[in-house]
Parts: structure tokens; C-alpha cells; sequence
């Protein structure tokens, strides 16, 4: 198949870029290198990618709500299917910063689907994420819930993405899968993303933030995991349909932290702090709906997956 994959220089997108290479598909990629961290770590990415996907990578570098970058990644089609992953991520910057987050996950959305409603293809799997939940629903989180309650803006332009998916499927009969991941870590995880910025916290010698009294709780879910995912999405159409993507256990910050100083072999200093705005106080996923319809079932437990960072983060984390 031919696809273009969004996003595609980032955490989520080059993992996702280089498993479709590898199975031999041919990969456009396109990133627009935003300045939330360093474009070096994007770089890098990029130079996995390609050593993995040889003739059968392109890459384009702009921003989607620019119609020229639009035209430019549409004369390398035509494609089979578009993997939408790029998005402006981060709960907490996006409180202080609303409207770059609306133009970046929800404005550029449109203007994807749009082009593919005009030129092809109809089929899209888009990223969302587990925050659309919000706080007020019911454990284990089913795909069901009402979800009409975010509780930051981040949250709100991913759900909005979803109702957005949704019309395109109804009014233009799209194959439009939504995958909800929940908190997803590994190798090529951004700087200021909880593991990496506690595994530099640790690797100092300096206190590693808590928000909260440590009961706060997430469904991991291992890189490999959530590219697995991705990819069955991929390979089954499913006309509109949304799905979990967690890591199939909940695990507590005061019990996930201390794994992670073990796993570096560096003592563990706790700065207390309140909580935080915009922070849900779990996740927890319930996978019936994916295992059911895309044979989902992750496969790496915390412990490994945290073993693994550990090793990429020793190598070539930012320290």
C-alpha cells in the first residue's frame, strides 16, 4: 500500500512510518518540525526512518493547514491510506495556549479530510487519546462513554476530531477508524513527556515532581504496543468505528516512578506538589471493542517496557 502517515518525524509517527516500511509499504511522511522541543530529536527520527524505508520513503516538510504542503503530498500520491497522527500534544500547555491548539488538532484535521474528500483517499485512521474521558467517566473506560466533559483544551480538539471523523463518515463515506491511546512511552518519547523528563530528573540527581499524593493512576501502553494497533487499523476498515489503545493494566505514579529509578539504577528524591489543572486522575481502558475488531492485544508488560526506555534513555535519551 501506499500511505501517507502525519506527524511523521514525532514519537508516535516515526515508530508507526518505519513498521510500515519494514512490511514493505511505501511511506509519505510530513511533519511540520514544530518548535515545542528540539528539532534535532525530530531529525534523529527521521534518520531511523529512513535507514529503515531506503526508496520507499518521502518526506515533505510544512504544516497542514497550508494548502501549498497539501498539493506537494498529493503529487506523491495517490494513497491508499492516511495515518493522521500529527497533532500539538501536551494537557498542560495547551491551558495556556488554547488557539495554536485548535488550529494544530482540529483546523488542520479539517483541511485533511477535506482533501481527502476531494481527492482521496476516503479511508483515515486518526489519533486521538485517552483524554477525551475526562474525569467524570466510569472505570474501565469504554468507548461508549459520553466523553462530553473535557477537562482541558487538548482534550477538547481531540474529541471535536472524533465528532469531525464522524461526519466525514456520514456525509462522504469514509472508512475513518479514531484510536484512543492511552499514555503511550518508549524509545523517541518526547523530552517532556512523564518518563522522559522524570528518567533526566533521576539521571541528575534531582527530585522527580509528584502532583498529588502519588494515588493518580495510567494504562501505559509500550510503543510497540500502540504501533500494533495503528497498523490493524490500518489493514481493517471498519466504516466509522473508535477504539481503546491501552496497555491492559493500571498502574499508580507511586509504584510506576519508582520502577523507572530502579530500571536507571538512580536514587529516588519525591518533590510533593498539588495537583495539577487539566490532569485526570486515571485511565484505564477496557480493549473488548479493539481485541474484538482489530485483533489488539498488547504485549509488553510495564516492567519490560520500562526496561527498554531505560536502555534507549542510557544510549540516547536527553540527559
Amino acid at each position: 500500500m501506499r500511505i501517507l502517515v502525519t506527524g511523521a518525524a514525532g514519537f508516535i509517527g516515526s515508530h508507526t512510518a518505519e513498521a510500515l516500511l519494514r512490511r514493505g509499504d511505501r511511506v509519505v511522511g510530513v511533519d511540520n518540525f514544530d518548535p515545542f522541543y528540539d528539532r534535532a530529536l525530530k531529525q534523529r527520527n527521521l534518520d531511523d526512518v529512513r535507514l529503515a524505508g531506503g526508496d520507499g520513503f518521502s518526506f515533505v516538510e510544512g504544516d497542514l493547514c497550508d494548502s501549498a504542503v497539501l498539493d506537494a503530498l498529493w503529487r506523491l500520491g495517490p494513497f491508499d491510506v492516511v495515518v493522521h497522527l500529527a497533532a500539538k500534544a501536551g494537557v498542560r500547555p495547551s491551558i495556556d495556549d488554547p488557539a495554536t491548539y485548535v488550529r494544530a488538532n482540529l483546523e488542520a484535521t479539517a483541511l485533511l479530510l477535506e482533501r481527502c474528500r476531494r481527492d482521496g483517499p476516503r479511508r483515515v485512521v486518526f489519533a486521538s487519546s485517552s483524554s477525551v474521558y475526562g474525569a467524570d467517566s466510569e472505570a474501565p473506560f469504554g468507548e461508549g462513554a459520553r466523553c462530553d466533559r473535557p477537562v482541558s483544551p487538548y482534550a477538547a480538539t481531540k474529541r471535536a476530531g472524533e465528532l469531525l471523523a464522524h461526519t466525514y463518515a456520514h456525509l462522504h463515506g469514509f472508512d475513518l477508524t479514531c484510536l484512543r491511546f492511552f499514555t503511550v512511552y518508549g524509545p523517541r518519547q518526547r523530552p517532556e513527556m512523564a518518563f522522559h523528563k522524570f528518567a533526566t530528573l533521576l539521571w541528575r540527581g534531582l527530585p522527580v515532581p509528584q502532583f498529588g499524593d502519588g494515588s493518580s493512576s495510567r494504562d501505559y501502553t509500550y510503543i510497540d504496543d500502540i504501533v500494533a494497533g495503528v497498523v490493524a487499523a490500518v489493514d481493517r476498515p471498519q466504516g466509522y468505528a473508535v477504539f481503546n489503545l491501552g496497555g491492559d493494566r493500571e498502574i499508580r505514579l507511586d509504584e510506576v516512578v519508582p520502577l523507572l529509578a530502579r530500571a536507571l539504577d538512580k536514587p529516588l528524591h519525591i518533590d510533593r506538589r498539588p495537583d495539577a489543572p487539566g490532569d485526570v486522575p486515571r485511565t484505564c481502558a477496557d480493549l473488548t471493542r479493539a481485541r474484538a475488531a482489530l485483533g489488539y492485544g498488547p504485549e509488553t508488560s510495564i516492567e519490560a517496557g520500562i526496561a527498554r526506555f531505560a536502555a534507549w534513555f542510557v544510549q540516547k535519551g536527553v540527559r
